[in-house]
């Protein structure tokens, strides 16, 4: 199968292009430099140059491909980055659903898109916050879901994590380092479901071998608290869990407090019993205490 995938040098694409490359598909990868180009081909994949704004370049290669992953990091984004998403997802949807064959499409999202509100709806057929957190995921679900002559896949991902990767945690570690201080915010007792990145891969393959369309949560079947992530960092680190107040944290991350304060609990009940998919990836505290996050520690 030829996969054109976008973001395939990035954290979780650079494990697909793995996954996918490993399987026997011949991987079409989106790259923005000759450094991201050298990157793909040494992983196996075939270096497409350009960026999202080329949307013609996005069409004809959708149009050309079997399926298309297309992922992107989450972040808190403007106007600016809703137009730029709907735009490029409008030319990846366009160019896959030419052939009009249920072409494989699976767009990358985030739990987050259910909002802070811990009283609110996580099942997949919630009706979202608008315009939430993350705006521009909203419209590229709502094009995805809109979409015709393809089999579109949304995944829902909880904090991805694994191979000592992901920006929050490796931020976290990091201020700890510095600061002497692993912090948590009031009694840390706020829950998130994270998935391994890994996983996270071995469901997009499944997805892509066998594609039934829809939107599905993925995470895996161990939450952790803030509490607990502070006191596996300070174990990593050697330094000391702290608590601080949400005033205190509002005062030193801004925005950003109140999604750590948040709880995030999903389950992927849809996606096991779709994709026959469960998680087997070492459990997020103790790959934070003594697995791939040892060499991020400074």
């Amino acid at each position: 199968m030829r996969i054109l995938i976008t973001g395939g040098t990035g954290y979780l694409g650079s494990v697909l292009v793995e996954s996918l490359v490993a399987a026997g598909n011949e991987v079409v990868a989106l790259t923005r430099s000759p450094e991201s180009a050298a990157k793909a081909t040494q992983a196996g994949a075939r270096p497409l140059l350009g960026n999202l704004t080329d949307t013609t370049l996005l069409e004809t290669a959708a149009a050309e491909a079997d399926a298309v992953v297309h992922t992107a990091v989450d972040y808190f984004g403007g106007e600016d980055a809703v137009a730029a998403e709907a735009a490029a997802v409008e030319a990846l949807t366009r160019g896959a659903g030419k052939a009009d064959t249920d072409k494989p499409f699976i767009y990358t999202s985030t739990n987050l898109v259910y909002g802070l509100d811990p009283a609110h709806s996580r099942d997949e057929d919630a009706e979202l916050p608008e315009p939430g957190l993350q705006p521009f995921k909203l419209v590229g679900e709502r094009l995805v879901r809109e979409a015709m002559g393809l089999n579109g896949i949304i995944i829902r991902a909880g904090l991805v994590y694994g191979r000592g990767g992901s920006l929050l945690l490796t931020s976290l570690i990091s201020a700890a380092a510095h600061s002497g201080a692993a912090t948590y915010i009031g009694a840390g007792d706020n829950e998130w479901t994270p998935v391994h990145v890994d996983d996270l891969a071995r469901l997009y393959l499944t997805a892509l071998e066998h594609p039934v369309a829809g939107i599905y949560n993925a995470a895996g079947a161990q939450p952790f608290t803030f509490r607990q992530l502070a006191e596996a960092i300070a174990e990593l680190t050697g330094t000391t869990a702290t608590s601080i107040t949400a005033e205190q944290a509002e005062s030193a991350m801004g925005p950003m407090a109140a999604l750590l304060r948040s709880s995030a609990r999903i389950t992927s009940r849809k996606a096991c019993n779709t994709f026959g998919w469960s998680s087997s990836g070492p459990a997020l505290l103790d790959d934070v205490r003594s697995g791939s996050y040892q060499v991020v520690s400074p």
